[in-house]
């Protein structure tokens, strides 16, 4: 290979570029980047950057040394529009098209947004801009923010927001925050940690309208209630960057379809993080980005799927003071039970809790609350036992090359 481009700079796609140059490629490396900053981390934007304890050299990627080792041409503040992935040839907003031997797949995804109108004071956070802007309305004193979403982005904002000393109420739909990750029990966990954090939490009630002509004044609900409110952060997940790929050959339904290689269809293109579903899930976990690379370069550069991604699911969220840790698959019927600690009324008790999902009387997932050395080792063992069994699968996937999608 002579030319490959990486297709988005944020964490999976810098991963990517590291990795094309540590396993030998030393051709011409390109890397489109539609925001204009370098590559940085997105974990602190909800948390530190946020309440003002990191600031952006501490969320940093990459710096000026590790740019020039890396010998890329790097095309920030540009959008890819369209990939002809026959001819590998990618088009780009500013009229350029690049074509390449090999191209990385990696434009992560974009905050979902409310439908309607969005008057000023309606945020996400996802990007860097985002969190500038919702960081420096924070800061003109106290206000009563609304958070719709309480997954991860809207839990840890929710909590930041309460540092700061805001007035918080979080809006989830479900019945509980983290209900398909967590479970009933674990999720009645989370909802605890909320409400003994400060934030008022309403479950079990959707979003009808954002109220606000020119800047957001309320949140109306879908059983009628009005929340006022001064700043709205909407947390209601994620969806895919595909749509430059709409024209191209690719399969898509809920990201970029791969095979357990991040491989698609085609073996010159590869995808990599957010926007990758890898052998049927898609995972939108900083692990996932910086794990998935190695193997989808090392793919890209044999030209056909010698390896597997195969990472054992991983993530983690600061709320309210506590770490929360979780590993594994948990599934509906799994059974979990406290090993270490205790829940006192429903919330973490001093020195937070371990648990462990179960079922058929193996060990599915571990979650741990502030208990990180068990955790850990928890989850190395959960790691060997997955990758017990992908060597036991493996010599079938290594025979086909990419799978056919």
């Amino acid at each position: 290979m002579r030319t490959v481009t990486v297709v988005g700079a944020s964490l999976a796609g810098l991963y990517a570029a590291r990795e094309l140059r540590a396993q030998g490629f030393d051709g011409r490396l390109v890397i489109v980047g539609d925001e204009p900053h370098q590559p940085y981390d997105r974990p602190p934007l909800s948390k530190d950057f946020l309440t003002g304890r990191a600031d952006e050299d501490q969320i940093a990627l990459t710096d000026a040394e590790e740019s020039t080792a890396l010998d890329a041409e790097w095309l920030l503040g540009t959008r890819a529009l369209a990939l002809d992935a026959r001819a590998r040839t990618v088009v780009l907003d500013d009229g350029r098209t690049l074509l390449s031997d090999g191209v990385v797949i990696a434009t992560g995804a974009s905050a979902r947004r409310l439908p309607g109108h969005t008057p000023v004071g309606v945020h996400t956070l996802r990007t860097l801009d985002d969190a500038r802007a919702l960081r420096a309305q924070l800061t003109r004193g106290a206000r009563r923010v609304v958070v719709i979403g309480g997954g991860f982005i809207g839990a840890e904002t929710a909590a930041a927001c309460v540092g700061l000393g805001h007035h918080v109420t979080v809006v989830e739909a479900a019945p509980l925050p983290l209900l398909p990750q967590l479970g009933a029990e674990m999720a009645a966990m989370c909802a605890a940690l909320h409400r003994r954090g400060g934030a008022e939490l309403i479950t079990g009630t959707g979003v009808a309208a954002v109220r606000g002509t020119v800047a957001v004044t309320g949140v109306e609900l879908s059983d009628g209630r009005v929340l006022d409110a001064d700043v709205v952060v909407v947390g209601i997940g994620a969806v895919p960057n595909t749509a430059w790929l709409t024209d191209s050959t690719l399969a898509l339904r809920d990201g970029v379809l791969c095979d357990d290689g991040c491989v698609t269809d085609l073996p010159q293109v590869v995808a990599v993080g957010d926007v990758a579903r890898v052998g049927g899930s898609r995972a939108e976990h900083w692990t996932s980005a910086t794990e998935q690379p190695r193997v989808a370069v090392a793919n890209l550069l044999a030209g056909q799927t010698v390896r597997t991604a195969r990472s054992l699911p991983y993530f983690w969220s600061d709320q309210y003071g506590s770490r929360i840790q979780f590993a594994g698959r948990r599934q509906d019927g799994d059974t979990v039970r406290v090993t270490e600690g205790e829940l006192t009324d429903g919330a973490p008790g001093e020195g937070g809790f371990l648990a462990v999902y179960e079922r058929d009387g193996r060990t599915t997932a571990v979650l741990s609350v502030d208990r990180p050395r068990p955790f850990m080792r928890l989850r190395r063992e959960l790691g060997r036992a997955q990758s017990d069994l992908g060597d036991q699968a493996r010599p079938a996937v290594l025979q086909g090359g990419p799978a056919a999608l």
